[in-house]
Formats: C-alpha cells, sequence, structure tokens
C-alpha cells in the first residue's frame, strides 16, 4: 500500500477536514464506490483536458457523469478540446490514469469542476495513488482548488 503521495503530502499541510481511505485498487467506478463505501455519484473523477499545446485544466465530475464536450468548450471559451495519452497525462500532473488528482500535481493547473458536486455533502476523490482516496465536504474541495464551478457534464449512459 502507497503510505504517501504528493496529494497527501499537500492536504497534510492545510486546514482541511478530510479522511484518508486505502482500499484495493478498483477496476471500474461501481467497484470504487463500493470500495470506498459511498454512492457512485459521491466518486470524482479527474480528468486531465488539453486546451491547445502545453495548455490543460482538470476537469473533475461525479462518476456517474461524463464530459458534455459543447458545455466543456463554451465553459472554457475554445473551439477545441481533447484528451491527452497517457504519457502525456503523466508528463502534465505526475500521476497516473486512474489516479489523477489536482492535489499535488506536477503541474498546477486550473480546475473546473462540474456544477452537480457543488451540490454534494461529502466526495470522494483520488488521493494520488490508485487506491488511495480522500473523503471531503464538497464546499471545502472547492475553496481549496480554487476551482470555477459550470455545467460541463450530461449523464453517463
Amino acid at each position: 500500500m502507497v503510505t504517501d503521495t504528493p496529494a497527501l503530502e499537500v492536504l497534510a499541510g492545510t486546514d482541511l477536514t478530510y479522511e484518508v481511505t486505502r482500499t484495493k485498487p478498483a477496476g471500474s467506478i461501481g467497484e470504487a464506490a463500493l470500495l470506498r463505501g459511498v454512492p457512485v455519484g459521491s466518486i470524482l473523477k479527474t480528468l486531465v483536458v488539453r486546451r491547445g499545446e502545453d495548455d490543460h485544466v482538470f476537469v473533475v465530475l461525479a462518476g456517474d457523469r461524463v464530459i458534455d464536450w459543447a458545455k466543456l468548450r463554451a465553459a472554457l471559451n475554445v473551439r477545441r478540446l481533447s484528451l491527452p495519452d497517457a504519457d502525456e497525462a503523466r508528463a502534465v500532473t505526475g500521476y497516473e490514469r486512474g489516479a489523477i488528482t489536482p492535489f499535488g500535481a506536477a503541474t498546477a493547473l486550473p480546475v473546473i469542476i462540474d456544477g452537480t458536486i457543488a451540490a454534494k455533502e461529502d466526495v470522494s476523490i483520488g488521493g494520488g495513488a490508485h487506491g488511495v482516496s480522500v473523503r471531503i465536504d464538497a464546499t471545502s474541495l472547492i475553496g481549496a482548488l480554487e476551482a470555477d464551478v459550470a455545467d460541463v457534464s450530461k449523464p453517463a449512459e
């Protein structure tokens, strides 16, 4: 098991109230919810999105949602977005896919949090390694990340 990650080190240096959960790595959002003991909609997934060359943002959405690309382009006022490959995502964030989190990332990036998250209380976001997560109040999370909140998702099908 991972004892420390850059994300946990950053969180330890804050006055935020949170709880670290360590489980076996999950194979799906549904399994992650079971292992963490929270509903799928309270699991947060963090994606790194490319706006342009060397220009990325974090997009955080609930586990039962997917990016609505038209809404995200409008929120970021751009015409084109893409997902970087696994190597580029790791170079930008310092984290492997499936363990990406805005906390402690190798590159400080702007954070967009989907509006559906603002209405939640307790959420679970990745802790920087597979099987490591952090339960935290959604309002505290948004404030700590200095995130912009925008409607950028749609229900997963």
